[in-house]
């Protein structure tokens, strides 16, 4: 039998403000990937561990682990969290939503004298929002889970110039120990993690519904330094039949592929594709016809069929484009990240929580990446929960009603506590 536990939100909603104070840039909220705004988010969350007596250390990479201890100290232990980080003036809640979520519902588990069966310990996760501050992904869950390459350590900062080795080291942490492929969390010693999230779109608000359960996060094709190329020209003396414009070719592709998008989704497949970048150079002018344009291309997908399906457009369209409008697109190397299916058996369990607490969730696939990822690589089960959020996400506008926050936080207690029997 699992008790009437209620989860500590009044903590949770003192931190998010001490969170916002500490580290509002007159904008948005700015908290850098290993630097001062990530350290002083840190130091309030570990505090509050400590006064609510938790166990709490952090690793050698400088992830934060809150624990409450179990009945039996030796089983594999369960995870709660996220991260503290944030991109440049973004908002309070995108990663700090998960780490407060876990904190009010293991101090709600204490509260009620309740001692799970194994430890439940909360983890505050470094530099998740890394993309923003150096060109890798989740370097702080992947340092601790033994899958960040040791030429990651290199990658410099995109503000300061340092590596990340370095800024690891400035922060007081030991890059060393992800060098030699240390591991703080395995499939040994671990065994679930759960990510709470505020969603990053708009689905959960339209549809009036508080929370939802995370089927899979995507994995994606990139062009991150793609162009067509044409002859630069005067704009009024160049008739439409001696003109060789780059920015009608590439307004050209992105018109067939958002097409491609529409048919592929009207035969079933949920993907997603962005020009994150669609621009001219400045050499253009007011009066010059364009002789080259840039952009970046993301495309995601739970379902890698339906990546590989649009992008087999892009490749079969541009030399069309190509032929007929004079042009050449040079479209540089591609990345790509693998998708990662949530586990069954912990969406089975949130939904079973939700369903015995009377909260409406919608089943759904995320849009965007988290460290649930990297713990499924792993080979650790994994789960996610979104929470209904309004303005989005990445922006200082972000917002999330405490009422859907606290009946989030329920379904994570109530999860956490039937796993952790």
């Amino acid at each position: 039998m699992i008790p009437n536990l209620q989860p500590d939100v009044a903590l949770a909603e003192r931190l998010f403000d001490e969170l916002r104070a500490a580290t509002h840039d007159g904008v948005g909220i700015t908290r850098e990937a290993y630097g001062p705004g990530e350290r002083k988010a840190h130091a309030i969350v570990k505090a509050a561990a400590d006064d609510a007596g938790l166990e709490t250390r952090h690793d050698p990479l400088g992830n934060l682990l809150m624990t409450l201890p179990g009945a039996d100290r030796a089983a594999k232990r369960v995870l709660l969290g996220s991260h503290l980080d944030s991109v440049k003036s973004g908002g309070n809640f995108d990663g700090a939503a998960g780490v407060l979520a876990g904190l009010a519902a293991v101090a709600g588990m204490q509260r009620a004298g309740f001692v799970p069966g194994r430890d439940v310990t909360v983890v505050a996760l470094r530099a998740e929002e890394a993309g923003a501050w150096f060109p890798t992904s989740y370097p702080g869950s992947r340092g601790a889970l033994g899958l960040l390459r040791k030429e990651e350590l290199e990658i410099r900062r995109m503000d300061s110039g340092l590596t990340l080795a370095e800024h690891m080291r400035e922060e007081g942490f030991d890059p060393s120990f992800a060098e030699a492929g240390g591991t703080t969390f395995s499939a040994a010693d671990t065994a679930a993690f759960l990510e709470l999230h505020i969603e990053q779109g708009p689905v959960l608000d339209a549809e009036q519904i508080p929370v939802g359960i995370v089927t899979g996060i995507p994995g994606s094709r990139r062009l991150r330094s793609a162009r067509s190329l044409g002859e630069y020209n005067h704009s009024g003396g160049t008739p439409r039949k001696y003109r060789r414009d780059a920015a009608i070719a590439l307004a050209e592709l992105a018109h067939r592929l958002d097409e491609r998008w529409a048919l592929l989704e009207a035969e079933g497949h949920v993907l997603v594709c962005t020009f994150c970048v669609l621009a001219t150079t400045e050499e253009a002018g007011f009066t010059k016809i364009a002789g080259e344009a840039r952009f970046q291309l993301d495309v995601r997908s739970v379902n890698p069929r339906s990546v590989d399906a649009l992008m087999e457009t892009l490749y079969e369209i541009v030399p069309e484009i190509e032929a007929r409008r004079g042009v050449r697109f040079e479209l540089g190397a591609e990345t790509s990240s693998r998708a990662a299916p949530m586990d069954s058996g912990v969406q089975a369990g949130l939904k079973r929580a939700a369903e015995a607490l009377g909260i409406k969730y919608k089943a759904m696939a995320s849009g965007g990446g988290h460290d649930a990822a990297a713990f499924v690589q792993a080979g650790i089960p994994a789960g996610m929960l979104f929470v209904r959020n309004q303005n989005g996400s990445h922006n200082p506008h972000e917002a999330m009603r405490m009422e859907d926050f606290s009946q989030a936080c329920a379904v994570v207690q109530r999860w956490a506590a039937e796993i952790s029997q």
